[in-house]
């Protein structure tokens, strides 16, 4: 029952080439990015990867991607990442775009085992209708597009067919965790962490504070330990150092201005 590994690297050794991965995180928030630069020092490559976005501001999935070592991205923002447009632009990079709720649900499916749903998310665009350009070809052409999918009518409306999704691995970040692989997750962290760990066959877990087993409350638990095969223990350095996308600071009034 003991799930500890003892560093990130004997967590992700059998990570090979090629590998499917569903990676938790929201924009900077919840990235387990001391696994993400354990798989960078291994040299893994040729990667597929699930996430909500692909890193920014050279941290997270973005020294995978800035390596060359992410072949396939599926997600649903590419925000400020200058490296994922250029890569997706030039060709160099295939890329499945899917509204951010369907992602979502398309990972918890998948761990729910439920192979497919019904969504009206799409319905009308081409996330339905095919023709996402999911690889260009170098020269501003599409190389690769989505194809089309299912669609039904259900009770007057119509809803488009979604695949739940199934990784080889996943990784995550907890706020804290157990010997068990109980997780617990902080705020927006919250957001996809728990569905990729849902997800993965084999699922890794880096917590920010590792305590023994019954001390967390087991209404507390977020992810229950079913959902995870590996823990990797944070140092407190590891755990405190998190990036902030935008630092924005205002300056102190000037005194004797009155504020509401």
């Amino acid at each position: 029952m003991d799930k500890v590994v003892a560093t990130a690297g004997a967590a992700v050794a059998d990570v090979a080439d090629g590998a499917s991965l569903a990676v938790g995180g929201f924009g900077l928030s919840g990235v387990p990015n001391v696994l993400i630069q354990a798989l960078y020092e291994r040299g893994t490559g040729g990667l597929s990867v699930v996430s909500n976005n692909c890193g920014a501001m050279e941290s997270g999935l973005a020294v995978l991607l800035a390596a060359g070592r992410i072949a396939r991205v599926t997600g649903s923002y590419i925000g400020a990442n200058k490296e994922f447009a250029r890569q997706y632009l030039g060709g160099e990079l295939e890329v499945e775009m899917i509204p951010q709720g369907t992602l979502a649900e398309r990972l918890r499916a998948g761990g729910a085992g439920i192979p497919a749903f019904y969504t009206p998310a799409g319905v009308g665009t081409q996330v339905a209708d095919g023709g996402l350009p999911w690889r260009y070809d170098g020269s501003g052409g599409v190389a690769l597009a989505s194809p089309p999918k299912e669609v039904r009518e259900f009770d007057g409306t119509q809803y488009v067919l979604e695949r739940g999704i199934r990784t080889d691995f996943a990784l995550v970040r907890a706020a804290k965790g157990d010997r068990h692989g109980n997780l617990v997750f902080a705020k927006s962290s919250r957001n996809f962490n728990p569905l990729a760990a849902m997800a993965g066959k084999v699922t890794v877990a880096e917590v920010e504070e590792l305590v023994e087993p019954g001390a967390i409350d087991p209404d507390a638990v977020h992810l229950p330990g079913i959902f995870v095969q590996r823990v990797v223990a944070l140092t407190p350095e590891q755990a405190t150092d998190k990036k902030i996308e935008r630092r924005t600071i205002s300056a102190p009034p000037a005194r004797g201005t009155v504020t509401s």
